[in-house]
This record gives C-alpha cells, sequence and structure tokens, in this order.
C-alpha cells in the first residue's frame, strides 16, 4: 500500500479481518466535528463511489458498527490525525477541521487501491513543518481560469499541503490601474474572494503576493507611471520574453512610487482572509544604476533595498498581516534583516538540483524566520524535469529540518511565458507536499511508482517515470530558443558539439517512449486518461525544437525537411492552443505564437536561400 505524504507512523495489522464496505454503510459525522466536516464527508462519500460502486449515507450522531466515523478529539494538535480500521468499522479522529481532512484525505487513498475490502490497520499522523505551500505564477504567460485554480486547491488538499501563493505582477483587475492589465485578462475581485473562500474550506491559506519592488515590467511601461522606474527610458522599448526579467525596478527614493504600491498593497490586502502579505521584492537587479544612481553611490545599495523594504513591511504590519518577502537580495547582506519587524518571514528560494544549505544557513544565523523555497522545475521546460525538482525539493526540505525553517514554498514559475502545461508540475508539487510534511527518504524511482498509482490510477505504476525520462531528452530547451531569438548576441544558448550529437539522438528515443506511454494509457484511471494530452504535446516539442535548435545551429537540413518542420510546428501549436484554452485564459498565449511563427518563419526562409 503506497500513501503520500507517509504517514508517520503505521501498523498494518495482518491478523486482523479486513473491513468490508456494504451497501447499507453509514458515513458517520459526530456531534463534536466541526461543519465543514459534512464536505469532507461529501468528499469521501464520492471517493467511495468511484472505488466500490457504492452511494453510502452520510449521517450525523453516534457512530454504530460497521460504519465510518468522523470524530473530533481534544488534546489533539490542529493537523494531527488518527485513523483506524478495523473488522467492526473505521474511525477518522482529528485534532480540529484540518486533521479530521487529512484523516479523510488518507483514508481516501486507501480506497483508492483496496477498492471495499480495506485492511486492518492503524495511523497517527502529523506534519515536520506547519506550512506546506505551493506558489503558482500566474502573470508571466499563463492566468488559470478560476476552475483550474479550484481543481489546484483539490489536488493539495489531497497531498495536505495548506498554503497557496499565486504570483501577481499586473493580472489582477486593479480599479485605477486599467493602463497597466488592459491588453490582458486578469483575475478580478470575485476570482479571488470565490478561490479564497474555496480554499480555506479546504484548510488552505490563500496568501496574497503582490510584485511592489522589482518585477513591475508592465506598470512601469505605463505612460502614467513609467517616471517612477529606475530606468524609465526602456519603458517604449518592444516586449521580450527575456528582456521583461532583466530590469524594471520601481525607484524606491520618490515617495510617489511608496504610495503607488502601498494603493496597490491595500486594495489587494481587502480580498484575502489570510494573515499574511507577500510583498515578493526580488531581484531588483537594476536598483541603482539609473534615476537613484546618485542616491546609491552616497547611502548604498543594500541601504535603499532595505529603507524601501521596512516600510512595505511595517505597512502590513500596520494592518494587522504579517509580511513575507523573497529573500535573494538580502542574503547579500543578511544581517540587515533584524531591521524588519520581528514577524516578517524571508522566502529563502534555491532551485538547483545541487542546491547548497548555504542561504538556509545564512538566514537561520540571524535568528530571522524563514520557509525554504524550493521549485517544480518547469520553467522554460516543454516538460518539467522532474529528476532535478526532485533532487532540489528533498534537499531544500532536509535544510529546513536542519535550521528549524518555519515552512515550506514549493515554486512553480512561469518566467518564458509558461511554456509548460500546468499538470505536468504536479508531480513536483507532489514532492514539496511528501518531503514537508515527513522527513523520511522515499527513493526517486519509489516516489514516482507511488505518484503513478495514487495520482493517476495507473496499475502499472510506470506514468510518471515516463513522463519524467522523455523530459530529460530536451537538448534546445524553451530559454534557449527565446534568446537565440531576442538577444543580439546569438551566441547565448549555443549548444556544444557534444549537446548538438544528443540531440540528433534523442529523437529515436522519444518515439520509444511515446510508444512505452501509449502502451501504460490503458493502465490509467480512465478519468486520468486526460493527462496523457499534455505528455504526447510536450514530447512532441521536445523533439521539433530539438531538431530546430539544431537547423539554426547550421546543422546540414535539406529545404524540404525545413519546410516540414515549419508545418509540424504550426499544426502542433494549433493543437497546443486548444490545449491552453481548457485550463488558461488568453493571457499571453499571443506571445508564445510569436516565438513560435518566427521560427516557422525562419525555417522557411533557410529553405528559400537553398533553392
Amino acid at each position: 500500500m503506497y500513501l503520500l505524504p507517509k504517514p508517520q507512523e503505521i501498523k498494518i495489522n495482518k491478523e486482523e479481518k479486513p473491513f468490508s464496505l456494504k451497501y447499507d454503510t453509514a458515513i458517520i459525522i459526530e456531534d463534536s466535528c466541526p461543519e465543514q466536516t459534512f464536505d469532507y464527508g461529501k468528499i469521501l462519500q464520492e471517493e467511495i463511489r468511484r472505488a466500490a460502486g457504492l452511494s453510502l449515507l452520510i449521517r450525523k450522531g453516534e457512530g454504530r458498527e460497521r460504519e465510518i466515523v468522523l470524530s473530533a478529539r481534544e488534546g489533539m494538535k490542529e493537523e494531527e490525525y488518527t485513523l483506524e480500521i478495523k473488522n467492526e468499522g473505521i474511525l477518522v479522529q482529528g485534532g480540529s477541521y484540518k486533521g479530521i481532512l487529512y484523516g479523510v484525505q488518507t483514508l481516501r487513498q486507501i480506497f483508492r487501491q483496496e477498492g471495499g475490502v480495506l485492511s486492518a490497520l492503524y495511523i497517527h499522523d502529523y506534519p515536520e513543518f506547519p506550512v506546506r505551500g505551493y506558489y503558482h505564477d500566474v502573470t508571466r504567460g499563463r492566468v488559470p481560469k478560476l476552475s483550474w485554480l479550484k481543481r489546484l486547491a483539490d489536488t493539495m488538499s489531497f497531498y495536505k499541503l495548506n498554503q497557496l501563493q499565486l504570483y501577481i505582477e499586473h493580472t489582477y483587475l486593479f480599479r485605477d490601474f486599467s493602463e497597466m492589465w488592459r491588453d490582458d485578462t486578469p483575475l478580478t475581485a470575485e476570482d479571488i474572494l470565490e478561490l479564497d473562500s474555496y480554499c480555506r474550506n479546504l484548510g488552505i491559506d490563500l496568501v496574497p503576493s503582490l510584485s511592489s519592488f522589482g518585477h513591475l515590467y508592465k506598470l512601469l511601461r505605463t505612460k502614467q507611471y513609467r517616471h517612477l522606474g529606475e530606468m524609465p527610458e526602456i519603458a517604449d522599448e518592444p516586449f521580450g520574453l527575456a528582456a521583461r526579467l532583466q530590469h524594471h525596478t520601481i525607484n524606491p527614493t520618490l515617495d510617489e512610487s511608496f504610495e503607488l504600491v502601498k494603493k496597490m498593497i491595500l486594495e489587494y490586502m481587502s480580498l484575502f482572509s489570510s494573515g499574511y502579505f507577500n510583498i515578493c521584492a526580488d531581484e531588483t537587479f537594476d536598483l541603482g544604476k539609473g534615476a537613484c544612481k546618485q542616491a546609491a553611490d552616497e547611502k548604498g545599495v543594500d541601504r535603499l533595498y532595505m529603507d524601501f523594504v521596512k516600510k512595505l513591511c511595517e505597512l502590513v504590519v500596520s494592518k494587522g498581516k504579517t509580511p513575507m518577502f523573497w529573500g535573494d537580495i538580502i542574503c547579500g547582506f543578511p544581517k540587515l534583516i533584524n531591521e524588519l519587524p520581528k514577524e516578517t518571514i524571508c522566502l529563502n528560494w534555491g532551485y538547483a538540483w545541487n542546491q547548497s544549505e548555504d542561504s538556509t544557513r545564512k538566514i537561520a544565523e540571524t535568528g530571522a524566520v524563514q520557509y525554504v523555497c524550493p521549485g517544480v522545475s518547469g520553467w522554460n521546460q516543454y516538460m518539467n524535469r522532474l529528476d532535478y525538482s526532485y533532487q532540489n525539493i528533498s534537499r531544500m526540505c532536509s535544510y529546513g529540518v536542519k535550521y528549524k525553517a518555519a515552512g515550506v514554498l514549493n515554486t512553480d514559475w512561469g518566467d518564458y511565458g509558461h511554456i509548460n502545461h500546468p499538470s505536468l508540475s504536479i508531480p513536483g508539487m507532489i514532492y514539496g507536499a511528501a518531503f514537508s510534511w515527513n522527513k523520511s527518504e522515499i527513493s526517486y524511482e519509489e516516489i514516482n511508482r507511488e505518484i503513478s498509482l495514487i495520482q493517476y490510477g495507473d496499475t502499472s505504476e510506470k506514468f510518471t517515470g515516463i513522463v519524467a525520462e522523455l523530459a530529460q531528452k530536451t537538448v534546445f530547451d524553451w530559454w534557449t530558443m527565446v534568446v537565440l531569438l531576442e538577444y543580439e548576441n546569438k551566441e547565448i544558448g549555443r549548444k556544444t558539439e557534444e549537446q548538438k550529437a544528443e540531440a540528433a539522438r534523442n529523437d529515436r528515443e522519444i518515439d520509444k517512449l511515446v510508444e512505452e506511454l501509449g502502451r501504460c494509457s490503458r493502465f490509467l484511471a480512465s478519468d486520468c486518461r486526460g493527462e496523457l494530452l499534455p505528455v504526447y504535446l510536450g514530447a512532441e516539442a521536445i523533439s521539433i525544437f530539438n531538431k530546430i535548435g539544431l537547423a539554426v545551429s547550421g546543422e546540414g537540413y535539406e529545404a524540404q525537411e525545413l519546410l516540414e518542420l515549419a508545418r509540424r510546428l504550426e499544426k502542433w501549436f494549433w493543437h497546443y492552443r486548444r490545449l491552453w484554452y481548457t485550463v488558461s485564459r488568453e493571457s499571453e498565449l499571443r506571445q508564445v505564437g510569436d516565438v513560435i511563427f518566427k521560427y516557422c518563419d525562419i525555417l522557411r526562409d533557410m529553405a528559400g536561400k537553398m533553392k
């Protein structure tokens, strides 16, 4: 039996008779339970219908023999629960509505694997980290539909995650900033309010996260506010997926800058029930290099940074909220972190597969509160690099345990247009859930087998492993293809001869893996087979762009081959666009399409010169 996250304590009693569902078995909600428990009973009811074909009644009151009983228990911590399965019945007890919910989610995983006859066992479970979060970029590339965000929350709850943050720069419909979002498809106040309520019922804290210092690309390109940028002269430069990540820091020496950001923070903050607010304040690359260079020369860039972040944090605290900020800049002068309000949380990110513990140690030595923040390794990839993600997340979670971090916030960034389909990030999200709940090691191969069965109903237990292996066939990734197109220095992103040879070899291996995926499809649960299309399209993108990368690097292709490659890419994009609209709003699909069509044009130009 597989359970994710792995419980802290599990005892399977092979000597006792199993519990067998009957048509008249009932789900009982004891009077001690909080009101949310009825919803959890409904979730369990639906799982049992799917797993065992029985539609059980939900009742309230005292449990009897042969029933499934949900109960609150005094003396347990908020997220602690016990699950006991005996021949006589099933008992889920939790310290609060969250504990009951987590017990139900574990029981759902057991039903998925054992159907209507469940092994006798006892589980006592609780989390390693009090905060286990997921951070999703809804700005650079994709703005998800509300329906998809709710499905994301459902999946998070299933794996006992309890915090969700959505990364916002300009993709919220601010009342007085229409110039900033006018060409986008932003989330609305109603979207946020509805999602906040939905998440809260699932034990998930929806935390507002808003760029307030760096990464203000769209704001600082407007006619009305460009004068507030550190480098206002670049506001009229053409849009670039790469260029927008390099600049666009607000000038912190201007009172108008603070008042503008304050107005945005207060409007956005009002939508959330959370007690936290993430001001971001990361990657202020151009601070002190433009409009406030003189001030930086006099005071120091570190001083400019800290003074503005401190004002923002104090604003958040004045509204009764706990501030958060990304820790990449503060790691350059970590001792200054103690100038911030004592409750401030530093979000310590690091995404390398071999990430060191240095930043976690530095922040811990200051005494500051920190979350460790790994990532799902999907940015700039057609398919998430699950091998990188697993190593990064397991390392960062271990550093969090070692240095007593207050939480884990696993990140899913969009960067250059969020080319990868968001469902491909789910295994990485589950890695984060597993290692933030229980510090016990699970091997890469083992957890992929477990995810295949639990998440996708794959009785062959191969699906996630195939997906992971396909992603590793990427040589000319999306980042490479974008920078080759946008940067004047064409050497950026070039590949070595060895990498080019690898790209040529990988095509045959991709075909074999796609064939294996097709054979695996019959083992997936019928309602999970929709997850195959993003994988097929991701594999096709890897194959196409490996070929295009070789072509634009000067490898020998005939004119007809180049023309066929252009047509293949255009056909791929037609299917990709259809899939995009199933989960995402229009958002930046056009910008992604611009890159695609430019490569189609390049291929045809190359073919034309051969005639």
